[in-house]
């Protein structure tokens, strides 16, 4: 018996070692996947283009400020934070947002991002002047979205004798909900959804569910954000509703191209790509590997090279199988490298990438069997 148990680990090994990568199946879902998840729908649904990862220079702080994403329409530009936020979801009187994990009492406190994507726009308006691309009035708007389907809001139950209606003003300066009793003493009048009352032994137990008004109208929660839909086209065809839209006027041409080409052209941090659809942002630090294969890829560098793509040579994924490495060049000149334009390296499949995730000191290392492409920032 021990022995079949043996030889089916050693098959499952093999197995898994064959046809997945453990760089692969380590990798959780990440805030970069929703990233590019969100940028994906914002361009399938309005059209234009989702710019993702910029570091836009921020001159007063001669630091680099990273957005999310910044979405390119000839209607307007929106300035995108993404919250990735688990569990009930509250706001503190600071604007602070607290997320309570469902099954842990651990908490993340976070700074209003309200106020944190307002002051990105404006980082981006001074950058985008600097390179003389001036937007009219309006023209730039911001948004927070919640893209996490385990993002909650918090769902109150306030319990009372029903003699004490005439005390429920109390309640307002406690909770903050602006409470208000009104004609039916069985329903509750609130700026938050308020199930009925139901009386029971002369006491009430009111479910007061908070509204998505209660997060401020720059926020879409994550219901908000599956209900999204396409508009009609029209003068303007973005996505953002409301005073946004007042007094602006159809970009010419020239100057929505000169808008898409100084924010493609915008520093941004490194990508790369793993197989199974899976995204990370950081720093590209250098490759690890036998000293031929580094050899062979001693031309990608930064400042000439622009994107890579990883192909293997042999089937199965066999443990000598050799990988194309395909890199085009550097051009600000056109979409993308022509086929011609493209080089190629051969090296083993144990050949690492060294790569330094996001705003973190952490470093990781993949194999390039297991990353799809790469794509390096100037």
């Amino acid at each position: 018996m021990w022995v079949e148990i043996i030889c089916g680990l050693i098959i499952y090994n093999l197995f898994r070692r064959f046809f997945y990568d453990d760089d692969v199946l380590d990798v959780e879902t990440t805030d970069s996947d929703y990233l590019f998840s969100v940028a994906a729908r914002l361009e399938k649904l309005y059209g234009g283009k989702a710019y993702v990862g910029l570091r836009i220079p921020d001159a007063d702080s001669g630091s680099r400020q990273t957005i999310d994403i910044v979405h390119v329409t000839k209607g307007e530009a929106v300035v995108i934070s993404i919250q990735n936020l688990s569990g009930f979801v509250s706001i503190d009187g600071d604007g602070s947002w607290v997320s309570a994990g469902r099954s842990s009492h651990k908490t993340d406190r976070r700074p209003d991002p309200v106020a944190e994507v307002k002051r990105q726009v404006a980082i981006l308006e001074s950058y985008l002047e600097q390179r003389g691309a001036p937007l009219p009035e309006g023209y730039l708007s911001y948004r927070v979205i919640c893209p996490n389907p385990n993002f909650r809001a918090i769902v109150l139950f306030l319990v009372f004798k029903l003699h004490m209606w005439n005390e429920l003003s109390a309640f307002d300066s406690i909770y903050n909900v602006n409470m208000n009793v009104i004609a039916s003493p069985w329903h509750c009048h609130t700026s938050w959804t308020v199930a009925p009352i139901v009386p029971y032994q002369n006491v009430g137990i009111c479910q007061i569910k908070p509204m998505q008004d209660h997060f401020p109208p720059e926020v879409l929660t994550y219901d908000q954000w599956l209900q999204l839909k396409p508009e009609p086209k029209s003068l303007f065809s973005g996505w953002i509703k409301g005073s946004f839209r007042g007094g602006k006027k159809e970009m010419q041409e020239s100057m929505h191209q000169n808008l898409n080409f100084i924010i493609a052209t915008a520093p941004t941090w490194d990508r790369v790509e793993l197989k199974g659809d899976k995204f990370l942002l950081g720093e590209f630090l250098e490759f690890k590997g036998k000293h031929d294969d580094i050899q062979s890829l001693k031309n990608i560098r930064r400042s000439k090279i622009n994107r890579l793509v990883i192909q293997k040579t042999s089937m199965f994924g066999l443990a000598h199988s050799k990988l194309q490495v395909l890199y085009s060049p550097r051009d600000y000149r056109n979409e993308g490298a022509s086929a011609s334009e493209w080089n190629e390296a051969t090296v083993r499949s144990s050949t690492e990438v060294v790569f330094q995730l996001q705003e973190s000191t952490k470093v990781r290392k993949f194999k390039l069997s297991s990353v799809s492409s790469m794509s390096l920032s100037a």
